[in-house]
């Protein structure tokens, strides 16, 4: 009889120490964080498309007309407009062809291009000002832009 009740409460003390193996084991298993929604962000453009294309530099906001940031958007990067750099809108409906080409699914979407179309910086939602103001800075002067500026600010295409 001894020997039946040592049974059990061996396989009593086991199943609990399994349940407490299991429990730590499931607290160290973090679900991974939900990830947002990703967008493509186009390499290149064909200079071609866009208003200036011997401008040395093309700032160009992909937007839609019904989009309250892309508003701020434009009107921040109109202010980057100058003889070495065309800056152009691209609206949703008005620009369909544009947005259909570069397969752009998101606005605001700001993109940086060099004289042969490499888009050297983007954008994918409103940015600062200031944001704005120090990619083209540094793209046209590399080392002018203080390092705590400066950080990487083109996102990856998926």
């Amino acid at each position: 009889m001894m020997d039946a009740v040592a049974q059990v409460l061996i396989v009593v003390v086991v199943a609990v120490v399994a349940a407490g193996i299991a429990v730590v084991l499931r607290r160290r298993d973090v679900d991974a964080p939900e990830q947002g929604p990703s967008w493509a962000v186009p390499v290149q453009l064909d200079r071609a498309d866009f208003d200036r294309p011997d401008a040395p530099w093309l700032v160009t906001v992909f937007s839609s007309a019904t989009c309250l940031s892309c508003q701020g958007t434009w009107a921040k990067a109109q202010l980057l407009a100058s003889d070495a750099v065309a800056v152009q809108e691209v609206e949703a409906i008005e620009r369909k062809d544009l947005h259909d080409r570069y397969q752009v699914d998101a606005v605001p979407m700001v993109l940086v291009a060099d004289a042969t179309g490499a888009v050297a910086r983007s954008f994918v939602g409103e940015p600062t000002a200031t944001d704005l103001w120090a990619a083209l800075a540094e793209l046209r002067d590399p080392g002018t832009v203080p390092p705590r500026l400066h950080r990487p600010l083109t996102l990856p295409a998926r």
